[in-house]
């Protein structure tokens, strides 16, 4: 049975038809449809139809190569059946769904949408039967989805377009960010800023190397993306997954075999055990790595807000935008929050997801084929995301005399140093002295300097400790950017 119930109307508020952004349900078709149109082709009902008349194409040519079966196709014909995918039009779509809710050319409305399609490979058939490509249409149309579910179709189809729209869509947008980041990090290396530890001022660091932070936990991220995606499995197996029907009409054929073979030619792994539903552990594997990049970039967010909110980062102001309603002097880090934003809901989508669709009523339950025409959806969110963070980094301007500023007004960060160095020339009450002098006080490099001079240590230890600062105490920061390409 088809999901979809047709709109009541054609028009939406003041006269805006339902194809204007303007009138969109959705923010993702509307105010951000620029942001996700890359994914339309993997996300949208035209698409899904588009995947699921390739696995119908290619299922009805690897039946023909069968010696069992007694149909044969020339490349002419296999080259002319591809075509009605790869050549795949706003036209089709269109007869597709009218075979689905009105019904054409010939057929009463079928109020499902897998056997829409197969009514439209049949009147393509015709079309090519009448041009003299294919002699018999009406001895081919028996073996268009023959001993399949729609199931079958479905599981691949879905994989068929969430593995290119992670692969060409969302892998190249978090590499834009994550290059960003590294470009940030190597222009910043040296760039030294107070680290803040449960939001109190800590050991110094260099902005550079938490850029770097960003970019190799992103990476990681990104990585175990890559192998959830390359790990999509499909299923085809019939109604029960027993392959029933099949073993029925031809009980020699090792459709065991028939199933890898024809599964792993779609580039995807192959499924050997299933109920009528692919089980959908590759997807929740797969929505559950999207997670971890987006959890780095939900963090990322929050600490470049904080950033720009003690003006260690500045933002490049964009000529005429206005920052703020009635505030004319604010440049607000909306990029990062929008990012923030997207990329929670992002976030609670494909946790829903993840749980959803791995689960279903004894061997079948429909609640799954709704849900499932969601994940664009949640795609689209971690695109706006990615893009908005990429956005904000691009904007942003390290502020070193803000960072320097702070780092001289904050001396007691050296504090670590010293006792660290005292303990290593054997002063056991070296933790307790320094902080008996900087605990809940306001103090001074002077004051530091006051205590060295009445140590018991050798000159150049003195010295050694003299020539601490906050700015100088950032260990070896700048080298471990390097890591990022380790």
């Amino acid at each position: 049975m088809t999901d979809d119930s047709e709109p009541a109307g054609d028009d939406a508020v003041a006269g805006l038809p339902r194809s204007d952004p303007l009138a969109a349900v959705s923010p993702l078709d509307g105010r951000y449809a620029s942001r996700t149109a890359p994914l339309s082709p993997y996300a949208s009902e035209a698409g899904l139809m588009r995947a699921r008349t390739r696995v119908e194409v290619e299922y009805l040519i690897e039946l023909a190569a069968l010696d069992a079966t007694p149909i044969a196709l020339d490349d002419e014909t296999e080259a002319a059946l591809r075509d009605a995918y790869e050549s795949f039009s706003a036209e089709d779509a269109r007869l597709i769904k009218a075979l689905e809710v009105e019904g054409a050319e010939g057929y009463d409305a079928t109020n499902h949408d897998v056997k829409a399609v197969e009514y439209f490979l049949r009147v393509r058939l015709d079309d090519l039967e009448s041009s003299g490509t294919v002699d018999d249409a009406e001895a081919l149309s028996p073996w268009i989805h023959f001993g399949l579910t729609s199931e079958d179709v479905n599981n691949l189809a879905h994989r068929l377009l969430l593995k290119p729209a992670v692969s060409e869509v969302l892998v190249p947008a978090v590499r834009e960010v994550r290059d960003a980041l590294a470009d940030l990090a190597r222009e910043h290396r040296e760039t030294p800023m107070l680290a803040r530890t449960h939001g109190q001022p800590a050991t110094p660091t260099t902005f550079g190397k938490e850029m770097a932070v960003y970019a190799s936990r992103l990476g990681r991220a990104l990585g175990r993306v890559v192998v959830a995606n390359g790990d999509l499995s499909g299923k085809l197996a019939g109604a029960s997954g027993t392959y029933a029907a099949h073993d029925a009409a031809y009980p020699d054929v090792d459709w065991r075999a028939f199933s890898e073979s024809f599964v792993r030619g779609l580039d995807l792994e192959h499924t050997p055990l299933a109920t009528q539903v692919n089980p959908c552990d590759d997807l929740a594997a797969l929505f559950d790595a999207l997670r971890g990049v987006n959890n780095v970039l939900l963090d990322l967010d929050l600490d470049a807000w904080l950033y720009v909110s003690d003006r260690y980062l500045g933002q490049r102001a964009v000529e005429g935008e206005t920052g703020s309603s009635t505030m004319p002097h604010k440049v607000n880090p909306i990029d990062f929050e929008n990012s923030e934003g997207n990329l929670s809901k992002a976030n609670s989508d494909l946790a829903f997801l993840g749980d959803y669709v791995t689960s279903s009523r004894l061997q079948r339950d429909l609640s799954d084929s709704t849900v499932k025409r969601n994940v664009g959806g949640a795609l689209a969110h971690c695109l706006i995301g990615y893009s908005k963070a990429e956005d904000g980094l691009a904007k942003v301007v390290p502020n070193e005399a803000v960072m320097r500023e702070e780092l001289a007004a904050t001396p007691e960060v050296i504090g670590e140093a010293v006792q660290t160095i005292l303990r290593r020339e054997g002063d056991t009450d070296a933790y307790e002295r320094v902080k008996e002098l900087t605990r809940g006080r306001s103090v001074t490099l002077d004051d530091f300097r006051e205590l060295f001079g009445d140590l018991d240590v050798d000159e150049d230890v003195r010295e050694e400790l003299r020539a601490l600062t906050p700015a100088g105490y950032v260990g070896v920061a700048d080298e471990l950017v390097d890591e990022i390409d380790g």
